[in-house]
């Protein structure tokens, strides 16, 4: 019988930034497939109630084809547990993401370079789309 490291058996967490939501319809690539090859290990996804938020915002406002874009990432973040912390004392939903990954000690899975770059300086590792083919890493897990 195998015996796995603690850290192998510990859930990695991931939290999914809005345009993480948007990488199935925009680069065919299936995310929760790619994140079981690329992690190799137990993970537990998070969506954060600001994310889905502003993806309730996107799927009202907009072009139709936005808004159809959005109904669709909705409906793949409805797959997650949702978590709800109080970060009234937070401006945007970066900065939530950024305050969340370092209290739960979380991955971020995020397209967006200015909250790629705020996570980098601090030693959080980002997932991102890599060559509009796959998922890679960047930081020490």
């Amino acid at each position: 019988m195998m015996v796995l490291s603690k850290e192998k058996r510990k859930n990695l967490k991931v939290i999914l930034d809005s345009n993480a939501f948007f990488v199935p319809q925009k680069f065919k690539i299936d995310i929760f497939t790619e994140l079981r090859r690329l992690l190799n290990r137990n993970f537990e996804l998070i969506l954060l109630s600001q994310v889905r938020i502003e993806l309730e915002a996107l799927s009202k406002k907009g072009s139709s084809d936005m808004r159809k874009k959005a109904a669709y990432a909705i409906k793949l973040a409805e797959r997650l547990k949702c978590l709800d912390f109080d970060t009234s004392f937070l401006e945007s939903a970066d900065d939530v993401i950024v305050y969340t990954a370092k209290k739960l000690n979380a991955l971020v899975f995020t397209n967006d370079k200015e909250l790629k770059k705020r996570l980098r300086d601090i030693s959080v590792p980002v997932i991102y789309v890599r060559q509009k083919s796959r998922l890679e890493i960047d930081g020490m897990i």
